[in-house]
């Protein structure tokens, strides 16, 4: 079964385009303090929902012998090193594919070092950096023999001024967002984009890119928010011993290919089926077929 199509979020508009690698490269050379200036010394490694089924992460692609996984969260999610730890597993297995390699042979395989990245621009307090661990989810004294670190950095606009310096356009991006975030409470949603879009300073290299695909960026950026206030309104509504309550007026509103990227993301921020069934309209069969 290949699901629908996950519609893009903006931030992956921006960085994750094949197009564009060399604002990757920019974002990548911010992070780890490079100067690489060849954008094809980048292959971008995404995985593709049409082939994995389950999975699909913002951005992810390989330079200099790392594979670099990235994604972008509006929520703080403790649970980033096990979703990543899925995605490069995920992305292990593609690599070996591509290359025709017998993982059960006798030869030592040798596989692109993994560099894992939570860029977090939530409304809620963070430190500029913060090291998330998948020890911290073990319940067990004994040490481990799997660990997996992530990197969270908080995009905010005014955090970590340094990586914004050095890589204008993700400061343009949070620009963007925070401008969205003043403008959104006095004037219409497609106003607001508009407006920050006409008003965005030429530094941030984003305003030529967002004006040519403008009804894009508007359709991209409108779902996302829409879906993500869906989302935290039915967190507010509470989840008892893990179970979410339902809003008694009824279910989420909208076509079906809708209401799917809905279930989407609240799969991913770990909802369960039944809930989200009961929120969304969707049959709980067709929900947990999503989530194979």
């Amino acid at each position: 079964m290949i699901r629908n199509k996950h519609k893009d979020r903006l931030f992956r508009f921006i960085f994750g385009n094949e197009e564009r690698k060399d604002i990757t490269l920019s974002l990548y050379n911010a992070l780890n303090g490079t100067n690489y200036t060849n954008p094809d010394d980048i292959e971008v490694n995404t995985l593709d929902d049409a082939i994995y089924m389950s999975m699909k992460n913002d951005l992810s692609f390989i330079i200099s012998d790392t594979v670099n996984v990235y994604e972008h969260q509006s929520t703080y999610n403790p649970n980033m090193p096990l979703r990543l730890l899925e995605y490069t597993t995920a992305l292990y297995e593609k690599i070996l594919k591509q290359k025709k390699v017998n993982k059960y042979g006798s030869s030592l395989i040798r596989l692109p070092t993994p560099k894992l990245v939570v860029f977090y621009n939530g409304e809620a307090e963070a430190d500029d950096k913060i090291i998330l661990r998948l020890s911290d989810s073990y319940t067990g004294n004994k040490p481990p023999d799997i660990e997996v670190s992530v990197t969270m950095y908080n995009i905010n606009f005014g955090h970590n001024q340094d990586i914004m310096n050095q890589c204008l356009p993700l400061e343009g991006y949070a620009w963007f967002v925070c401008e969205y975030r003043r403008l959104s409470v006095i004037m219409k949603p497609e106003e607001a984009v508009r407006r920050i879009i006409s008003n965005m300073p030429e530094q941030y290299r984003l305003k030529e890119l967002l004006q040519a695909n403008q009804a894009e960026v508007m359709d991209m950026w409108l779902t996302e928010y829409d879906e993500k206030e869906t989302m935290q309104m039915f967190k507010e509504e509470g989840r008892t011993e893990g179970r979410a309550e339902g809003r008694a007026e009824g279910k989420i509103e909208g076509d079906h290919d809708a209401r799917i990227s809905i279930c989407l993301n609240l799969l991913k921020e770990g909802m369960d089926p039944p809930v989200i069934s009961r929120l969304t309209g969707i049959r709980e069969e067709e929900i947990r077929k999503l989530s194979v």
